[in-house]
């Protein structure tokens, strides 16, 4: 934490917001989460792996988030709080001290924003410098949005929902509630569709929406096209990194998680409690099911319809050595199976 927090907290005020068990000084006053480097006498931090632990023993911090696993590898002198998942308390803890840092939002609209007067804006609601809202929209109770952010026609936002600055969410897109969207995102922008033609490309028009599940969180400079004809889905729940792509009538399963980077061809549909690490491709018009994790920088290339854990890392060569490649590398197991029965032969021959 950059910035102390206005007024200290107890440990014992930590634990009776949250839960978990305090041993030490439960009096102790804190004023900052800081990392397992930078933590002084005045600050709370966490420890929720073994490969941490010699850190742990060598932090100077005033109290300490462990599992009564790694209890004993606390730093010396610190007051521990006990409790079963050290990073899911260190994450509702961040949001408690986030919201003493952060001033309130204060409801009411800037006179620089340009409201459409058939436009309906929630009580509650706060909308900054330069805002664009245009006919049709609804925005629900509670929201906050940025200064610069555009909403178009016929979109809706959700209740107690955040666009950050310079957010676009264009015609026919709905959000829902308690989203959070970052800086520079753009939400239903034209999908790639061309159909070829003797005379160039012809433009396919996107006649869909995107429609967007509550709690959903979007980060920096993502674009999120709208379907060709039904729309684009993120269902509740989602985590969206920043930079991410998400093509023309993607859909994407509640609960999915979706790190930087990641380019998602149209009409895939990912299922539900997916991870997808940063950089990884995934073509079009497939299919993965839920539970599924995907490794960084792998290429999806046709459907997955098992849960587990993916990986597809291949060196880039001229296509057709790739293709001869892999179905060699297809072949490995077989190989490798045929060539254990020779070798299991020759011993017996030479017994």
């Amino acid at each position: 934490m950059r910035r102390p927090l206005p007024a200290a907290v107890t440990v014992a005020g930590i634990v009776a917001r949250l839960g978990g068990e305090a041993r030490g000084d439960t009096s102790r006053p804190i004023v900052r989460l800081a990392s397992l480097a930078t933590a002084g006498s005045d600050a709370i931090t966490f420890v929720s792996s073994p490969r941490h632990v010699e850190a742990a023993r060598s932090c100077r911090a005033g109290a300490m988030i462990v599992s009564p696993a790694l209890a004993a590898h606390a730093a010396p002198g610190a007051t521990v709080l006990l409790t079963p998942d050290p990073h899911l308390y260190y994450a509702r803890l961040s949001q408690w001290f986030e919201s003493m840092l952060s001033p309130a939002s204060v409801p009411g609209i800037d006179p620089t924003a340009r409201i459409a007067p058939s436009a309906l804006i929630g009580a509650g609601t706060r909308i900054g410098p330069h805002v664009v809202i245009e006919a049709e929209v609804r925005v629900a109770e509670g929201c906050d949005i940025g200064a610069g952010c555009f909403i178009g026609s016929d979109s809706t936002l959700g209740a107690g929902s955040r666009l950050e600055p310079n957010v676009t969410i264009l015609h026919g897109c709905a959000v829902g509630r308690r989203a959070i969207v970052h800086p520079g995102t753009v939400i239903g922008a034209d999908g790639f569709g061309f159909a070829p033609s003797s005379e160039g490309w012809v433009k396919v028009a996107q006649l869909g929406g995107v429609a967007i599940g509550d709690d959903v969180e979007i980060g920096a400079n993502c674009a999120i096209d709208r379907g060709a004809l039904d729309d684009t889905t993120i269902g509740d729940g989602c985590k969206i990194d920043n930079l991410v792509q998400i093509a023309h009538n993607v859909r994407i399963g509640a609960g999915t998680a979706i790190a930087g980077c990641v380019g998602i061809a149209g009409s895939a549909v990912i299922g539900r409690r997916c991870m997808i690490g940063g950089g990884a491709g995934i073509l079009g018009h497939l299919e993965i099911c839920d539970d599924v994790t995907i490794s960084a920088m792998s290429l999806v290339s046709r459907s997955i319809r098992q849960p587990g854990f993916y990986t597809g890392v291949f060196p880039l060569v001229p296509n057709a050595e790739w293709e001869r490649l892999a179905a060699t590398l297809k072949r490995l197991p077989a190989i490798r199976a045929q060539l254990k029965a020779i070798q299991e032969t020759n011993r017996a021959k030479d017994a």
